[in-house]
């Protein structure tokens, strides 16, 4: 019987973020990536999405280690919660490593984590599976792609990449490396789908440094910059510019401050003597001479950059004389956010500098020609696209049998499919349990579709709750009904209506009188089914309707 490898991916496919994909063989696991998802605009109240990993769960001994490929959130963000449930070695290079780090210490989990740092270049043995890191460009430090070596073959999981021939540090991608593994020949590749609509090549990070510097020449006002925490390439940039022109460097928001923590200490981030200024001890520094770095760039509600445009930030009132640098792009879905902040930013009479025609964010993903060329240099049998919404899989795959894959050979999945290789044939064969786990403050999978419905509900219709006593002796009415609304109409400007709906409540409460029915789930069942019924012929809405029955 022919061996086989399965691959199955519980993030990632048909959707943005919560990345995490499962390898199998010889009975052996190995997971790649472990991210969390931003909740849609209809989830109310939910914080993150985190993958489904009852499937790993169920089969925790067979996992053999977490590997990162890189430390932003949506290929990290689950560790927290998936720690808690398996604790297994976690591999990553330095960078990702003390952001994991960083997050783990947060929930309290860092004392008994097995974090181990591995370097590009380096192989490390996860049970059947022989692992290494090939170093990659991407838009933080540290990033790799994975050479999985296989009993069937080697497996290409290209993770978050571009090829950037100016990088800032760390320098090139390793094309050597991948072409050399494609000319051994290479079983499957599964690869970043992200940015496979954009056309030609990625601007490189070092174009973002020269157009900063033009902006900051000859500007009088004080500059401020947002960009993603994580950027560490963007925020040396910055720091860069600020020193040449010689201004001096504040820092603002919490994740920017861990992040300069962690690559400072690592020596990923060259920081001049003296130009750091405590956010406390900006005001004493001339507004021409002051550049601060913050963080909000996707508009997120308690981020600092969000505070300084609603006046609610301690340190910083956005005003004339501002210039702000928005050096990143919204993230499908924070478009609205972003706006709402770029536009309170110009009511408050600052000079805001965003959009791709700035030339002030550069991509951290390949796009068209890149993903030609890795095809090209890869030259995989197999070819599985990751990390994107279905259209930019199938993008994708059109764009591996431009490249010479038969079609026969190139599978696009959707989470939970099982699929299966072997030397000769790749197939989808089944399924496992996936799907998303909602995170609301500290609760972890405790807000499921049935809250959200009610969450939805509440959001678009509002609520009535009708409450009245009743005696436990005979059923009889004590007191009440009143009526109570919230978000559906105001009481006292529709006293009339009020009235009607009490009358109704009255009615039915007779009526269950007169049918016998002492049961009170059934009472409050007539009771919602009337009042809903009244509520939406007269207003065509339909609130939730919640009778309380107290009994006396």
């Amino acid at each position: 019987m022919a061996e086989k490898l399965k691959i199955i991916s519980l993030g990632g496919l048909n959707e943005i973020g919560k990345n995490i994909t499962v390898y199998e063989c010889h009975g052996d696991i190995l997971v790649v990536d472990c991210g969390m998802g931003f909740p849609d605009n209809d989830m109310y109240g939910v914080d993150v999405v985190i993958p489904d990993i009852s499937y790993l769960t169920k089969n925790k001994n067979r996992v053999k280690a977490i590997v990162l490929t890189h430390g932003h959130e949506d290929h990290i963000g689950a560790i927290p919660y998936v720690l808690r449930e398996i604790n297994v070695p976690i591999y990553a290079t330095r960078m990702t490593a003390g952001l994991v780090e960083i997050k783990l210490e947060e929930h309290g989990l860092l004392e008994n984590a097995e974090i181990i740092t591995v370097e590009p270049g380096e192989f490390f043995t996860a049970g059947c599976f022989e692992v290494e890191f090939i170093h990659v460009n991407h838009s933080i430090v540290g990033a790799v792609s994975l050479a999985i070596h296989t009993p069937l073959g080697p497996v290409i999981h290209t993770g978050d990449y571009k090829i950037d021939t100016t990088p800032i540090s760390e320098g090139m991608i390793d094309l050597a490396r991948f072409g050399e593994l494609g000319k051994q020949g290479v079983l499957a590749m599964l690869a970043d789908s992200t940015n496979v609509e954009s056309p030609g090549y990625s601007l490189s990070e070092r174009n973002i440094g020269e157009q900063l510097d033009s902006l900051f020449d000859g500007c009088k006002d004080r500059i401020i910059v947002t960009t993603f925490a994580s950027n560490v390439h963007r925020i040396q940039q910055v720091i860069d510019a600020a020193a040449k022109h010689g201004r001096r460097v504040g820092i603002t928001g919490r994740s920017m401050e861990n992040v300069m923590k962690v690559s400072v200490r690592l020596g990923y981030l060259k920081v001049p003597d003296g130009i750091m200024v405590e956010m406390t001890q900006i005001k004493n520094i001339p507004r021409d001479k002051l550049v601060i770095i913050t963080t909000g760039s996707q508009g997120e509600t308690m981020s600092a950059l969000y505070r300084m445009a609603f006046s609610g930030h301690k340190q910083v009132e956005i005003g004339p004389g501002d210039t702000i640098i928005i050096s990143a792009s919204a993230i499908p879905g924070n478009e609205e956010t972003v706006s709402r902040i770029i536009n309170e930013l110009f009511r408050k009479g600052a000079n805001v500098i965003y959009g791709k025609h700035n030339d002030i964010h550069a991509s951290g993903h390949a796009c068209r020609e890149e993903m030609k060329i890795m095809l090209g240099l890869i030259k995989p049998k197999f070819f599985i696209p990751l990390h994107g919404e279905h259209r930019h899989l199938k993008l994708h795959s059109e764009l591996a049998k431009l490249m010479g894959i038969e079609p026969k050979n190139i599978v696009i999945s959707d989470i939970g499919n099982v699929i299966e290789l072997t030397q000769k044939s790749i197939k989808q064969n089944g399924s496992v349990p996936s799907g998303r786990i909602f995170v609301d403050g500290t609760g972890v999978g405790d807000v499921g579709s049935v809250v959200l419905r009610d969450r939805k509900h509440l959001a678009q219709d509002g609520m009535l709750v009708i409450v009245l006593s009743l005696s436990a002796e005979d059923g009889g009415l004590v007191s009440g009904p009143d009526i109570i609304t919230r978000g559906f109409i105001y009481v006292k400007e529709s006293s009339a209506f009020i009235e009607e709906l009490r009358e109704k409540v009255l009615a039915t409460l007779e009526y269950c009188r007169m049918n016998d029915i002492r049961d009170w789930a059934t009472i409050k069942t007539n009771i919602k089914a009337e009042v809903s019924a009244a509520l939406y012929k007269s207003t065509k809405r339909s609130p939730m309707v919640l009778p309380v029955i107290m009994e006396v």
